[in-house]
């Protein structure tokens, strides 16, 4: 159950889409732009333990070592992410809760709770090279670990477990826009309660992946 501020409810934004669709880039940017009153779950932060091999669900990974599957929503503690977001929308300093991820709109902890459903919806090319120069530029890694594991299973999990959320959605947003188009985008489901004005905002960054 989620929480009561002013007397109202505490709504919840659930942002989902594939990797590297923006997602992210929108939760941030809200919780930027609204660091006192916007509270950020993401979902990222709550994989069961990889290295226990009795929880989550397994795969082979590109290496041929057995692996998370993380891009299955059974290796998402689910318990977890529904103590975290009535958490955040019951400590009294939120207006908004934002939870964000794959599987924002397929896990059922976060459906229960969520007033609005925001999918962003962007290429799987365009993905799939966001994804690759992240890892590039942020870790180092060879791309072609990213292309085998894309490959191995990324695009079926996506297939299966991310791309149909986009029928559950509200809106869709394109994720090929620029923060500033993506905040303007759901500016009329969350502005009434932040009383959102894009044209105030801080100069949006260049989009992030």
């Amino acid at each position: 159950m989620t929480g009561v501020v002013g007397g109202h409810p505490v709504p919840v934004l659930a942002v989902a889409g594939g990797t590297a669709s923006g997602k992210s880039t929108l939760a941030e940017a809200l919780a930027r732009h609204h660091p006192e009153t916007v509270g950020l779950v993401h979902l990222d932060d709550f994989y069961v333990p990889a290295h226990d091999p009795h929880r989550g669900v397994r795969t082979l990974s590109a290496t041929g070592a057995e692996t998370l599957d993380w891009n299955h929503p059974g290796s998402i503690d689910e318990d977890a992410v529904a103590v975290a977001i009535d958490a955040a929308a019951s400590c009294g300093r939120y207006r908004l809760v934002v939870v964000e991820g794959l599987f924002a709109l397929t896990l059922r902890a976060v459906a229960e709770r969520a007033t609005w459903r925001v999918y962003v919806d962007t290429p799987d090319d365009i993905r799939l090279a966001r994804k690759i120069l992240r890892k590039i530029e942020v870790f180092g890694q060879d791309p072609g670990v990213s292309l085998r594991n894309y490959l191995l299973s990324g695009r079926e999990r996506h297939a299966e477990y991310v791309a149909p959320a986009r029928d559950r959605a509200d809106l869709v947003l394109d994720g090929t826009t620029s923060e500033e188009g993506l905040l303007s985008g759901v500016a009329h489901l969350v502005g009434d309660v932040l009383a959102f004005a894009p044209d105030r905002a801080p100069h949006a960054r260049p989009l992030a992946v």
